[in-house]
């Protein structure tokens, strides 16, 4: 399954969740930026939806494709927000939406990052994998 999620990526990510302390305990909540970013990426992603929750092994093929501003389109986008961040956010939105039964399923995942021209977004391919690997020795 391929699909392209036409937003400007957000740079918010799931790590940005921010901790209070009330009654000398710890208590984590998401900041207003960190729900309205979720919120996006829900909104673009369900359209694309499965009809069935996806079983199985999955690999999860990402590119985040960031409006170019000053540099080259095509180039490394080398600043933050993180792949690893970014991926976080949208495996969970991912999850979420219904795309598989728990991100813990993704054993196998690319991601990048680089500035573009046009179009701006996220580029996202699923695929369900073998439940046995092929022993290539």
């Amino acid at each position: 399954m391929k699909i392209f999620l036409m937003l400007d990526p957000p740079r918010t990510t799931a790590q940005m969740q921010k901790v209070a302390v009330i009654n000398n305990k710890p208590r984590f909540y998401k900041p207003a930026n960190v729900r309205k970013a979720r919120d996006s990426l829900i909104k673009h992603l369900r359209p694309f939806k499965p009809s069935t929750a996806l079983d199985g092994p999955i690999e999860l093929n990402v590119t985040w494709l960031f409006p170019k501003g000053r540099h080259k389109a095509g180039e490394w986008k080398v600043t933050k927000p993180d792949t690893d961040n970014l991926q976080k956010m949208l495996k969970d939105c991912m999850t979420e939406v219904g795309f598989w039964k728990d991100d813990a399923q993704v054993v196998k995942e690319t991601c990048e990052k680089r500035w573009s021209d046009e179009p701006v977004g996220i580029s996202i391919e699923v695929n369900i994998l073998p439940k046995i690997m092929e022993d290539k020795t």
